[in-house]
């Protein structure tokens, strides 16, 4: 290395410049990302108008899709199911696909949020993990409605109100935590596997037809222990059976399963941050 390059270095690090892209330790990426948050709060808001735009029906298209899919899947279930619906269907479904659509949208959204920023990743030094996050925030402000739209429909349906649905607001909480963690992973992932892009509606499709949104796991416990075992442990599962026991009669959760929620939650965005923190050097080349 030339004297000229080494004084360069030390001139560099003299005044605290860093390398752009580089990862720093985990306690200053802690502290950076909280002082920019706003930026993430931002991204989210801007993100969410952009979606909406184009269509003539703008952010009405947030709750004219669910509001689809309640009815399709709603007329299809109801009449395959037959009998072997579960109770109080309606409600039971409503509270299903508006809360599983958040967890799935965090995931896909957070699968494209470091590829589909890349000149933003390239060209300016801040703690990349901000992009999922925003995915997450953004999907937040989109359910917030939503959830008020839910807790009507389902009063409308025949449930009656109870000061127990602001229970509904730590199931909330947790499955905000749930979804950033499944954000990150995804964000990380998309970037090191490309082709996992292509996979991504795949998942949560399975993911759909795997944690009870309209039919009952008990059900399939009873036929299948083993099948019933697993779907049981699916922590979406777990949220919507939480949420199911506060807001329709005659669902019930027990300690455990706010347990395992919390569990689920907690470890999903530690586990999802150390994974992404761990790559952030990459993100730069990657993209």
């Amino acid at each position: 290395m030339s004297s000229e390059a080494v004084s360069a270095a030390e001139l560099a690090a003299s005044a605290n410049l860093e390398r752009v892209g580089t990862r720093p330790p985990l306690k200053s990426y802690l502290v950076d990302v909280f002082d920019r948050r706003a930026f993430a709060a931002t991204l989210a808001k801007y993100t969410m108008q952009a979606s909406t735009a184009k269509s003539s029906l703008g952010v009405a298209w947030l709750i004219v899709v669910p509001a689809l899919q309640i009815t399709v899947y709603g007329l299809i279930f109801g009449l395959v199911l037959g009998d072997s619906r579960p109770n109080h269907f309606l409600p039971y479904l409503i509270t299903g696909i508006v809360l599983f659509q958040f967890i799935a949208d965090s995931f896909s959204g957070g699968s494209k949020s470091i590829i589909s920023n890349a000149s933003l990743v390239r060209s300016l030094n801040f703690p990349r993990v901000l992009l999922p996050l925003s995915v997450v925030i953004a999907e937040i402000y989109m359910l917030l409605p939503l959830v008020v739209i839910m807790v009507v429909g389902i009063w409308a349906v025949g449930e009656p109100v109870s000061l127990a649905w602001f229970k509904l607001i730590p199931v909330l909480i947790l499955m905000f935590f749930f979804g950033f963690g499944l954000s990150m992973l995804a964000a990380r992932l998309t970037t090191t596997f490309a082709d996992l892009n292509q996979l991504i509606p795949f998942i949560t499709r399975v993911a759909f037809y795997s944690s009870g949104i309209f039919f009952s796991v008990d059900t399939i416990s009873g036929v299948n222990p083993i099948l019933g075992f697993l779907l049981e442990a699916n922590p979406i599962h777990i949220f919507l059976k939480i949420a199911r026991s506060i807001l329709v009669t005659g669902y019930s959760a027990t300690h455990v399963d706010w347990i395992l929620a919390a569990s689920w939650a907690v470890v999903t965005m530690l586990v999802g941050f150390i994974f992404f923190w761990r790559a952030e050097e990459k993100y730069g080349r990657i993209v």
